[in-house]
């Protein structure tokens, strides 16, 4: 019976750790920004919509990854911020940052820059719609979160839980 006690500890210990594995990469600029890997929260056979958090230590994104994805021409057109509703029953606006083209164009990553003011809300609440205005793609409309919920609340909390 301790065997299994331990192996179950040992095993929940695994799933933790893996739940906060940053990765990190250089920028352009020389800067580091540290992520995840993005979690698909919408998905269907012709389209999926993945999000991730992304920071440089000092302001916090939720990045969107959606595909198909429109060329850069009209991606670079991407002005709009980005409206979400956690489970706390407010509603939060992110300020449309940037539109990237990742890995030879092979990737299209929207960022929105979360307010400071809201990041201990995010990290505590779960993620229920966002509200998407992506001109260009297929991803204009209100998304109810149904895959990874908790996703921002969790990869947030390992964030802060670093810096600790």
């Amino acid at each position: 019976m301790r065997f299994l006690v331990l192996f179950g500890f040992v095993f929940l210990s695994f799933d933790l750790a893996a739940q906060c594995e940053i990765k990190n990469k250089v920028q352009a600029d020389g800067s580091m920004a540290y992520f995840f890997e993005p979690k698909v929260f919408y998905t269907t056979a012709s389209k999926s919509l993945k999000i991730n958090i992304v920071t440089d230590k000092e302001h916090y994104f939720i990045a969107l990854l959606p595909t198909p994805f429109p060329e850069k021409k009209e991606g670079k057109k991407i002005k709009d911020d980005l409206i979400m509703h956690l489970a706390n029953n407010k509603t939060y606006k992110l300020t449309h940052y940037d539109t990237q083209y990742r890995d030879n164009d092979s990737i299209m990553q929207v960022l929105y820059l979360m307010d400071a003011n809201d990041v201990a809300d995010f990290s505590n609440y779960e993620a229920v719609t966002a509200e998407i205005n992506m001109q260009g793609t297929e991803f204009i409309r209100a998304y109810n979160f149904k895959l990874h919920k908790g996703a921002i609340m969790k990869q947030l909390q390992c964030f802060l839980k670093k810096e600790d």
